[in-house]
């Protein structure tokens, strides 16, 4: 089987070391990460890196990369302390990916991709009015990853907007599927997601209970 070691991955080529190693993870959330300037210019990114942190207080965290050069979103998210996460779905997938793209800090990638800011409730971050799951946050904290250089921001979770049918079940849990949330491998392959099961609460020497995929 193919085998590296440290070593081995020390020494590949950048691109192919950077395609493996974002893979490894596996499957990650696609999310869009809307900010705006204090003037009021806004800019969207896409990004894989979001995780759940906790759910009392609802935190989740963001691992961006290092600042040695200019970072649209996080220069934003500093100076303004709120931002976005926008779930992306088969519909929108190759916008979202568009935003990678080099854009300067003058151009929006919102215009520039085909995708709509909406401001909703007084956030003064935008919301991408495309995607059918928005969740606004604000910074609470930020941690340096003194290893790579990047920086984990810990975003406390303000508001969250959900499709008004068949997506949110009666216990809380969500039916991404329904949503048509696409999931992220490495730095540009989207996927489709197919449930496989649905279990309870797992008790030692208990047989698992499945539970409704649906409903």
């Amino acid at each position: 089987m193919p085998h590296f070691t440290a070593s081995d991955l020390a020494q590949l080529e950048k691109i192919y070391r950077l395609n493996l190693v974002n893979a490894i993870t596996g499957f990650k959330p696609a999310n869009l990460l809307g900010t705006a300037d204090p003037a009021g210019r806004t800019n969207l990114a896409i990004i894989s890196s979001v995780v759940h942190l906790g759910s009392n207080p609802a935190l989740l965290g963001l691992v961006m990369r290092p600042p040695t050069v200019e970072r649209h979103s996080y220069d934003n998210i500093r100076a303004t302390g709120r931002y976005t996460l926008n779930h992306v779905h088969t519909g929108m997938a190759e916008a979202a990916h568009y935003t990678s793209a080099n854009f300067p800090r003058e151009v929006s990638e919102f215009a520039a991709c085909g995708l709509t800011p909406e401001y909703l409730d007084g956030f003064t971050a935008p919301y991408v009015q495309e995607s059918r799951l928005r969740i606004g946050l604000e910074l609470v904290q930020e941690l340096p990853i003194e290893v790579n250089g990047t920086v984990l921001l810990i975003g406390s979770v303000q508001h969250v907007y959900l499709p008004e049918q068949g997506v949110l079940r009666p216990d809380g849990s969500l039916d991404l599927t329904a949503a048509g949330t696409v999931a992220l491998s490495g730095l540009d392959t989207y996927y489709e997601a197919t449930p496989v099961a649905r279990y309870g609460y797992a008790r030692p020497n208990q047989p698992l209970p499945e539970l409704p995929l649906q409903g």
